[in-house]
């Protein structure tokens, strides 16, 4: 395997919060590139309600600041949901997938920790099918009958972490 390159994950500061909107912008991009211009996705679709609530999680090459991948969660009642991960095609041999679902696991933990008085936190996804397996390495099991969303077939997938240290 190829040596990754040197990157950073951030946070995108919350709403009203000092860069959140050239940050959000940038997961935007990568977003665009990968779900409207390469999978053909609409961008009415892609850019959405929920965008401006979520906390957007960033991956960016450095020194260059590029950004390359991309996640969205979103804080439901009794949940959180995963969403919009994104990493441009040239980088996906690096592993930033994985990089970014555990980076929000890791903002889902400490999130709840702060809010909920459970030992496990639950996290969603609908799963494009061709990508269930990569979801189940990280905990995630199908539940119910695959869907279409968007004019793709997909898979809710559901996650539960424990809130323990």
């Amino acid at each position: 395997m190829m040596a990754t390159p040197q990157h950073e994950i951030t946070v995108v500061p919350g709403v009203g919060e000092p860069g959140r909107d050239e940050l959000r912008q940038a997961c935007y991009d990568v977003r665009i590139d990968v779900f409207v211009h390469e999978q053909g996705f609409s961008l009415d679709e892609e850019i959405d309600d929920l965008d401006s609530a979520a906390t957007h999680i960033l991956l960016r090459l450095t020194p260059s600041l590029k950004p390359v991948g991309t996640i969205r969660c979103t804080k439901h009642e009794g949940y959180y949901k995963l969403s919009r991960l994104a990493v441009l095609k040239d980088h996906r041999r690096y592993r930033f997938g994985r990089a970014l679902v555990l980076a929000l696991h890791n903002h889902v933990q400490l999130d709840a920790k702060r809010s909920e008085q459970y030992d496990t936190v639950t996290i969603k996804c609908h799963s494009q099918i061709p990508v269930k397996g990569f979801y189940a390495k990280f905990g995630y099991s199908p539940e119910g009958e695959e869907f279409d969303e968007d004019g793709a077939p997909h898979q809710l997938m559901v996650a539960r972490l424990a809130l323990s240290d």
